[in-house]
């Protein structure tokens, strides 16, 4: 079924999460916070619970029937419906180590696929915006992929999605940015997954891939760089949905050329 693309949608989204972005631009030091573990926890909680207490009403407001997915981190298929995957501090760890690299994001999930989303940037005031067949833009500009064709010239990128994951993800990671270190031009291994997806949309990079499914890094990176005319898919080539295991986006001269470097680290 098309997405109904409600004009006043979007706009209502953007508004809601510029809005969230305040708050937690307001929660920004310029010095590190926290020393300890469990310091630096509690104060990526309070970031968590202090935008999502402006966010969450207004988004399930702004879509009569949508259900909203708690857990940030999770994982895998939803329910069928349509449902919001938020980030309401979107490298968070960035934000509590005073470093400028985090986002608000909101994005509508139906059925499995990304279909709206934006993505904030409070420092910057940069507004990333994709809704599924209208494109995607960077305020009010559309962005393009990078026309790239050779991985041997391509500038690409990895991160772990969350801390504490299996020794066999770490591995992969290590190994896949040997492979691409070898393969393509520079690796950038950073987080969130989000601000590197932003500018493979924009062609300032041309490819990302991640070995995690975490859902609220992946889905609105996703639909940005589908929308901007880029390819995005599993480890093995098949199309991607929040149901896969891992994730590459590229730009499409290069997709084939990643996937085949990446594919066979197991």
């Amino acid at each position: 079924m098309p997405f109904d693309t409600d004009p006043t949608l979007i706009s209502d989204v953007t508004a809601a999460v510029k809005t969230a972005g305040l708050t937690l631009r307001d929660r920004y030091t310029p010095h590190a916070r926290g020393v300890s573990l469990s310091e630096v926890i509690d104060e990526i909680h309070a970031n968590d619970d202090a935008v999502l207490d402006v966010l969450r009403e207004p988004l399930l407001r702004a879509r009569r029937g949508s259900q909203w997915a708690e857990d940030e981190l999770a994982g895998g298929a939803l329910p069928p419906g349509e449902w919001w995957v938020v980030d309401p501090a979107e490298g968070n760890i960035n934000h509590v180590h005073a470093m400028p690299d985090w986002a608000v994001t909101a994005t509508l999930v139906r059925d499995n696929q990304p279909v709206l989303t934006v993505v904030h940037l409070p420092l910057t005031g940069d507004t990333y915006t994709a809704v599924a067949d209208r494109g995607a833009h960077l305020n009010d500009r559309p962005l393009r992929v990078s026309a790239k064709t050779d991985l041997g010239a391509a500038l690409v990128g990895t991160g772990q999605a969350k801390p504490g994951e299996d020794e066999r993800t770490f591995r992969r990671i290590g190994e896949s940015v040997t492979a691409m270190l070898t393969g393509g031009l520079v690796v950038r291994v950073s987080v969130p997954a989000t601000l590197q997806l932003i500018h493979v949309a924009a062609g300032r990079m041309d490819a990302f891939w991640q070995f995690s499914d975490v859902r609220s890094g992946l889905v609105a990176g996703a639909l940005l760089v589908r929308e901007a005319g880029g390819t995005v898919t599993d480890l093995a080539g098949r199309p991607w949905s929040t149901g896969s295991r891992d994730f590459l986006a590229a730009a499409p001269g290069i997709h084939a050329a990643a996937l085949s470097v990446l594919s066979p680290i197991a």
